[in-house]
């Protein structure tokens, strides 16, 4: 069983993915209603025809039933994991297609630019283990973290929303970096 997840969303899937891998076809139709607007949307950017990526998008969730034992949630969300296997289902799909398919256009489209699945891993772990770092901190320092640099809030409106000093509130921050350096470099 996976870790805890601070993601509700990601949690549910999770668990809807090991339903899935015991053969539970109700869990697949969650996990199709949850990912399957993100899935066709990489099918379609890869395919660049609507018809060829509601096909892929077909032959993915169904190689999603035969692999749902693969995934593992230590290593990879499954969303992350899910749009490899798109992206992959729709690159073959392109190959497949012949020469014909591969003009300027269709290079173009399997020339993805995005991140690797490595690289896709490697920055859902991180950002895991910020979330995790940031839940360890006292809470007036994580709430004032999270509001500065996911919120773009200033100094002085953290102060007034949170009713104390500026100078308590640069404290606060200054100090939650502080534990947030020290928590980062131990991994």
């Amino acid at each position: 069983m996976p870790k805890a997840s601070l993601d509700p969303a990601r949690e549910r899937l999770t668990l809807a993915m090991a339903r899935v891998a015991n053969g539970d076809r109700a869990a697949l139709r969650e996990v199709y209603r949850l990912t399957s607007a993100k899935l066709f949307g990489v099918c379609l950017r890869i395919s660049q025809d609507r018809e060829a990526a509601e096909d892929i998008l077909q032959d993915v969730y169904l190689k999603v039933w035969n692999r749902a034992g693969r995934f593992d949630a230590e290593r990879a969300s499954p969303i992350t994991w899910l749009c490899v296997i798109a992206r992959n289902t729709a690159i073959d799909w392109r190959r497949s297609a012949g020469p014909a398919m591969l003009g300027q256009e269709a290079a173009a489209a399997i020339a993805d630019d995005g991140a690797s699945a490595p690289e896709l891993i490697e920055a859902d772990q991180d950002r895991a283990r910020i979330y995790q770092c940031l839940a360890a901190l006292e809470p007036r320092q994580s709430s004032a973290i999270r509001a500065a640099f996911f919120d773009g809030l200033t100094y002085s409106q953290l102060a007034e929303i949170m009713k104390v000093p500026l100078g308590t509130m640069k404290s606060w921050v200054r100090r939650g970096l502080m534990q947030l350096k020290g928590c980062l470099g131990d991994g």
